[in-house]
């Protein structure tokens, strides 16, 4: 008997590789049929603070507002070492104080992250993550935090980094940065489906890995940098071990998160 389920995931390539396969049936989905839904990452935080969707991709920072109604699956995740946000600005500089900076959206890691590391005060907007750079560079923002591809091709914009928050967060934790993850709706989504997902997920990531070329169009076909090279970067940095198991070392990156962020009373 067949189960139908929406999946939600973001348009980056390292989503769009990842969920191929699997949504494409390319591989054997054990009698479930998924109906993808691909939206900007703080566009699925919010589906997700509304419990739209049963299975979503969602930065680390929203998934600690909604554990109760989801719970996070062992695969898919977005966390590794070198892979943080920047903050870019115009012409290198120290600090960021009283300076309008834009971020990809409220509930991001990114924001997290950002909030975390200043200590001065700025004011902070939100904007598309597509929209930050070329808004930094024609001076609508002072300075942004940039996420995805835009770590690889900020200096075609005329920026210059302030900072790297995920180096920041190595040297201040020792661990690798939790930037997003899968989840799956409680109410939907038992523990024993939940596994089943989390294997169908992880045979996904393998399928992309020794078939490269397959998912290529449909990556392409929602990636905002379409650049051959930015895209093989882009996966070869956020889709790693962690994302085929987060394991202990990946759950115990998104406590020490859940730890700060309360701490400094940011959740």
């Amino acid at each position: 008997m067949e189960r139908r389920i929406d999946i939600a995931f973001s348009p980056c390539p390292n989503d769009t590789f990842m969920f191929h396969a699997l949504v494409h049936g390319a591989i054997d989905v054990r009698g479930w049929r998924f109906d993808a839904h691909i939206a900007d990452v703080e566009e699925l935080n919010r589906a997700a603070l509304a419990a739209r969707f049963p299975v979503s991709k969602l930065s680390a920072a929203a998934y600690l507002r909604v554990k109760d109604a989801y719970a996070i699956l062992d695969t898919g995740a977005a966390l590794g070492f070198g892979c943080g946000p920047l903050v870019v600005s115009r012409e290198a500089r120290s600090r960021i104080d009283g300076m309008t900076v834009a971020v990809p959206g409220e509930h991001t890691t990114a924001h997290l992250l950002f909030r975390l590391w200043c200590d001065g005060e700025t004011r902070v907007v939100t904007a598309r993550y597509d929209e930050i750079m070329p808004g930094v560079a024609d001076g609508r923002f002072d300075a942004g935090v940039i996420i995805h591809e835009g770590r690889f091709v900020y200096p075609a914009y005329g920026l210059v980094k302030v900072v790297d928050l995920g180096e920041w967060w190595e040297r201040e934790t020792g661990g690798p940065i939790p930037l997003g993850c899968v989840a799956a709706r409680r109410i939907d989504i038992d523990d024993a489906a939940r596994c089943d997902l989390e294997t169908l997920l992880r045979a996904s990531i393998d399928h992309g890995m020794r078939n490269p070329a397959a998912s290529r169009g449909f990556i392409r076909a929602h990636a905002q940098e379409m650049d051959d090279g930015v895209i093989d970067r882009h996966i070869a940095l956020y889709v790693n071990e962690f994302s085929r198991s987060l394991g202990d070392a990946g759950r115990r990156a998104i406590d020490v998160l859940e730890s700060r962020a309360r701490e400094r009373g940011l959740l």
